[in-house]
């Protein structure tokens, strides 16, 4: 039974209780040595896949459900989450940053891939549908399957950092690659990473990362993929969500314990990819023009900067109540660290903004969020977040370990009253709230948790190299770097060795020889 099926009603999307089952279906997950036998149930993954569910019931809620949903264009006559269709207007989009705004608020800007993060790539697959080429039907047909339920979906599409000093043919046992083609669909085997939220996801797109791209046609090949597929692996990294259920309560690790987006190396081991699922076979110009051609990179920029903009204004706020709590805010230095934050948080929200309020019209009177601004939030949304968590280490500094070991302490007597004493905050704040919040700012930077994150946001848009690149390729293939260089042509027009070309001006000749006279 496929994941949407297990739905009461077909024209709207899941309830959170039937997202929950959807999960239950024979997936292979591995942890800790063991295979998973329930994620919703396992304390690895348990409270994220309720913070996912809590995603989808907001989509019932009438508090919530206008910001967040539109009417399908599918034919079906339900409703969907706003991003998971095409926009066509300049108020659709803002339509759509405000859904994924408000979505992202439910987990305060620490889940990245939420199922509106792979609606970047499955809103452009009916519009765009002839990218496809001899597989257009398959787009239509997934961009229907994706829209209707609201699909929760992750993406491979980066090939494992085995040996990165040899050439991607050379590399072919470890990965994906196509190992033969039968009636039924393809065969393929061979890993990807880093499969985020995989555990928790209904599909895999499986796809090609830019920088990677080769000439050899066993490893073109994008497809959708169940989770549940034969042969399909999950190796999970070690998860936070459990360790904080181990060693501490919610109180010590608030994010940590219900968030934790877990990473996996994707193995696949001879697996059938039915032919109705396959979006590129064997095409290497298709898969090298996925990126510029496809419409995903203007989405993904789109629903990242948004998210990320949410986060910062999380940061922001948690490092201001931060300082007030241990006194440090009547400082003119802190008082300027905390504002740079401000400003990057105000510039991601701008970036956000610009590619709402700017879009590119594209096929069929559907339009794009503004490219320049998105390539802007990838180049930059990295540096940022180190510069971000390195102004917070200065400070707020040792306060952030300033603290008892587990919220356990508080009830023991032989250790409360002196927590009372030498741990209180500034204001009149009490000891248990000063704990409370530097408890939680530490998860946010500084907990096994937060240092996925700096490298998470670090590496969320790609290779370092590779996005400036991106930038500067965008604004050639645009001819805004024409602009720019014919601006300045302009400039060197107004004068030579001679002296001004236009009479506007006067040389400084003619200028000794006006004073004089």
């Amino acid at each position: 039974m496929r994941p949407e099926d297990i739905r009461a009603e077909t024209s709207r999307p899941f309830t959170g209780a039937e997202y929950l089952e959807s999960l239950r279906h024979g997936r292979e997950v591995y942890i800790n040595g063991e295979r998973v036998k329930d994620v919703t149930s396992h304390p690895a993954f348990r409270n994220s896949a309720r913070s996912i569910a809590r995603l989808y019931d907001a989509l019932h809620d009438p508090a919530s459900r206008d910001v967040l949903t539109a009417p399908t264009d599918t034919g079906n006559g339900g409703y969907t989450h706003r991003f998971f269709k095409a926009a066509r207007s300049r108020e659709d989009l803002r339509a759509q940053k405000d859904a994924i705004a408000a979505w992202a608020r439910k987990t305060y800007g620490w889940m990245g891939r939420t199922p509106d993060y792979k609606a970047s790539l499955m809103n452009t697959l009916g519009v765009n549908a002839a990218f496809y080429g001899a597989f257009a039907d398959n787009a239509r047909a997934w961009h229907k399957r994706a829209q209707e339920p609201v699909l929760f979906m992750n993406h491979a599409i980066v090939n494992p950092p085995v040996d990165r000093s040899l050439p991607t043919d050379q590399v072919k046992d470890v990965y994906v690659t196509i190992q033969k083609e039968t009636d039924a669909g393809i065969v393929v085997s061979g890993a990807k990473v880093v499969a985020t939220s995989a555990a928790l996801t209904h599909y895999n797109f499986l796809g090609q990362n830019a920088a990677t791209a080769t000439d050899d046609t066993d490893l073109a090949v994008m497809f959708m993929l169940p989770m549940d597929a034969p042969g399909v692996k999950l190796f999970c990294r070690n998860s936070y969500e459990e360790i904080a259920s181990t060693v501490g309560t919610p109180f010590d690790y608030p994010l940590s314990s219900r968030f934790d987006e877990n990473d996996a190396i994707f193995v696949l081991d001879n697996v059938l990819v039915p032919w109705e699922d396959v979006l590129v076979h064997r095409d290497v110009e298709r898969i090298k023009m996925f990126y510029p051609r496809s419409g995903f990179l203007e989405g993904f920029c789109f629903q990242g900067c948004i998210r990320y903009a949410v986060k910062l204004d999380f940061i922001a706020g948690l490092v201001a109540k931060a300082l007030h709590t241990t006194g440090g805010d009547v400082f003119r230095g802190n008082q300027a660290m905390l504002g740079e934050i401000v400003g990057w948080r105000n510039l991601f929200w701008s970036l956000a903004d610009a590619m709402a309020n700017d879009p590119k019209p594209w096929i069929d009177g559907a339009m794009l969020p503004k490219l320049e601004a998105g390539l802007t939030y990838r180049l930059f949304g990295g540096d940022a977040y180190g510069r971000i968590k390195e102004i917070v280490e200065k400070i707020v500094a040792s306060a952030l370990i300033y603290l008892p070991s587990s919220s356990r302490d508080f009830a023991n007597p032989q250790i409360e009253p002196y927590l009372a004493r030498f741990v209180r905050g500034a204001n009149g704040i009490g000891h248990r709230e000063r704990i409370k919040l530097m408890k939680l700012l530490w998860d946010a930077i500084g907990s096994e948790f937060g240092g996925r994150h700096e490298l998470y946001e670090r590496n969320y848009a790609g290779n370092h190299e590779e996005i400036r690149l991106q930038a500067l390729v965008s604004a050639q293939r645009s001819g805004q770097m024409q602009s720019m260089t014919d601006l300045v042509d302009q400039c060197m027009a107004d004068y030579d060795e001679s002296g001004w070309t236009s009479e506007t001006w006067i040389d400084p000749i003619d200028g000794a020889r006006r004073a004089a006279e």
